[in-house]
């Protein structure tokens, strides 16, 4: 039988924006008045097509009433959990990595007191969530013990969980226990809950919110040569499988977030195609996090003009994710976003 998906597209942005596209029918994303669609893209593994929503009762009945119910999750309002407000689009969630090695910062914050500041800076300059990682997941990277992983970020944490909101970006079921018992908001797993078989237990045990990231292989081989039928697809698969064996486990909650792992395990034409889009993945129901911050699709596509920081291809894709609706942002320069956001929003306003 022929699987049908639905991408929400065709975005207006603003309080008006129902106004904007008022001689058409539109809907809000996520129940936001201020981002709001006009059209779909119906995709199957062979083709696809765009139309108008007005258009959706011309389509036969079964292709209809597969529609019309993505179209409910795609508008239903999402809960707001671990300090993320989903009325605003986007949430900021901030890099703090306390590693030695990892691909951009590494061993720049991992001394308590740079670490310390610089995660103050984040939240004061507007990160809603600081994710706080003690083990490098860069391409080539290996694991280490959870003994050496605690250590990295156990004192840090403990300072900073009572007072702003934190993440735990670890594979690791040990890890996230001990973060949650401290005071950690949200457990972010670059693995999608596969690394450790006990992760799903220390979940359900602590009822904690967590990030399930699609991610081909391990940081030690991920990029090498990953390869999909269909890249944008098979990652929805694989978030649809992933949800229901949460369920059969009997996690019941829906405080969860589905990051598809921009560079982790995509080449260049896996990540462009992903983002392109990402609005597909509202018709899954839960909000969605990208993490685009100093990517090396960012070099791929700029060439002479790389920098260290990549800061302009990091705003650029953020901003145009945004505009998809993508509800979360993890970044390096939380500042620097905010700002673009809000001379972003300023301009498109009508």
């Amino acid at each position: 039988m022929k699987k049908y998906y639905t991408r929400a597209c065709n975005f207006a942005y603003g309080k008006s924006s129902i106004k904007l596209v008022k001689k058409k029918i539109n809907l809000p994303l996520n129940g936001n008045k201020e981002l709001s669609f006009s059209q779909i893209e119906i995709i199957t593994r062979h083709s696809k097509k765009i139309i108008d929503l007005k258009d959706i009762k011309k389509l036969p009945k079964s292709q209809r009433e597969k529609i019309n119910k993505d179209l409910k999750i795609i508008i239903k309002k999402n809960n707001n959990f671990s300090n993320l407000n989903f009325k605003k689009i986007p949430n900021i969630m901030g890099i703090l990595n306390l590693t030695p090695d990892s691909f951009s910062d590494g061993g720049k914050f991992n001394k308590k007191k740079e670490g310390l500041k610089h995660a103050f800076n984040l939240f004061k300059f507007g990160a809603d969530i600081v994710d706080v990682g003690g083990e490098s997941t860069r391409p080539g990277s290996k694991s280490i013990s959870e003994k050496e992983e605690w250590s990295r970020i156990e004192e840090i944490i403990g300072k900073l969980a009572k007072k702003i909101p934190l993440s735990v970006d670890t594979r690791k079921a040990g890890i996230m226990s001990k973060g949650v018992k401290v005071g950690i908001k949200l457990v972010n797993d670059v693995s999608g809950l596969s690394y450790d078989s006990k992760t799903i237990n220390v979940l359900k045990k602590n009822k904690s919110p967590f990030v399930i990231q699609h991610s081909q292989g391990t940081p030690e081989n991920m990029q090498n040569n990953p390869k999909y039928k269909n890249e944008l697809l098979d990652i929805y698969d694989f978030f649809e499988q992933k949800i229901k064996f949460i369920r059969f486990k009997g996690i019941k909650h829906n405080n969860i977030i589905v990051d598809p792992g921009i560079g982790f395990g995509k080449n260049l034409k896996h990540n462009m195609n992903l983002i392109r889009g990402i609005s597909i993945f509202h018709t899954l129901g839960f909000p969605i996090l990208l993490g685009l911050s100093r990517k090396k699709f960012i070099k791929d596509l700029s060439g002479k003009n790389d920098t260290k920081e990549r800061l302009g291809g990091t705003i650029a894709s953020s901003l145009y994710s945004m505009m998809q609706g993508v509800q979360i942002i993890r970044i390096h320069d939380v500042n620097e976003l905010t700002q673009s956001i809000k001379v972003f929003k300023e301009l498109i306003k009508s």
